[in-house]
């Protein structure tokens, strides 16, 4: 049995007792309806893991005692960025959740002239603090015990400005000349620019290309918004990362 991974945001070591947070504790108790002995794994997001057990367990408490720090990263030797331009919730979810499996660094949301959803500055920082939930949860069971970032939303041509940093910088285009199989392997820090349902607006396509992103596609097909930079960062691993 796999044994359970909780998100504590505190110093952990060896031979201490802690009480749990209140998120994990509760997870660990009704949601999961562990008890006094158990194994957890905790990490706090700033590299390895702490191997403890349950000690005592109420309604309002979680004690655990850490028996062993493991200094365990299941980071990509790739760095990439995602910048992925703003969805429905669901899909947003879907595409954060499953890059964060495929060891992608950062997540920058941005709103494109397509974007299908339009957030006021209140709903940004209610949905930016539901997609850092999203991430830990990912991170909690795919093993990694590093959080990647994920960024507010932001216009997308701010962060193109900002990608200029970058040394690599690839755009996702149906019926781009190049195949991604073609490239040659990332060396730095990689910007991958995925559209909205719609796509990039012709505009917004020259605006890339003028901060030097490179046009990639995906075979023959026309992929959705949250397929086409889950399956670019899938095939990425595979050409030059740890799968």
């Amino acid at each position: 049995m796999t044994i359970p991974r909780f998100y504590c945001p505190i110093a952990l070591a060896a031979d201490s007792r802690i009480d749990l947070p209140n998120a994990p504790a509760h997870h660990a108790v009704r949601v999961l309806r562990l008890n006094v002995g158990d194994a957890v794994i905790l990490f706090n997001g700033q590299g390895g893991e702490a191997h403890a057990v349950i000690e005592q367990s109420d309604r309002n408490r979680v004690t655990v005692l850490v028996q062993a720090l493991h200094a365990v990263e299941r980071e990509s030797s790739l760095a990439v960025t995602l910048i992925q331009a703003l969805s429905s919730t669901d899909k947003m979810d879907l595409v954060i959740q499953k890059a964060v499996e495929l060891g992608v660094a950062r997540i920058l949301p941005v709103v494109t002239e397509r974007s299908v959803v339009r957030l006021s500055a209140e709903r940004a920082a209610k949905r930016l603090e539901h997609w850092q939930g999203v991430v830990i949860a990912a991170c909690e069971q795919c093993g990694r015990n590093r959080l990647p970032d994920v960024a507010p939303p932001a216009p997308l041509r701010e962060r193109l400005a900002e990608a200029q940093r970058l040394p690599e910088r690839w755009i996702l285009l149906p019926g781009a000349g190049r195949a991604l199989r073609t490239l040659a392997k990332p060396q730095g820090e990689l910007a991958l620019l995925v559209g909205a349902e719609g796509g990039f607006t012709q505009g917004e396509q020259d605006a890339a290309l003028a901060q030097g992103f490179t046009p990639i596609q995906l075979g023959p097909r026309v992929l959705r918004t949250e397929t086409a930079g889950l399956a670019a960062l899938a095939a990425i691993q595979a050409l030059w990362g740890d799968f």
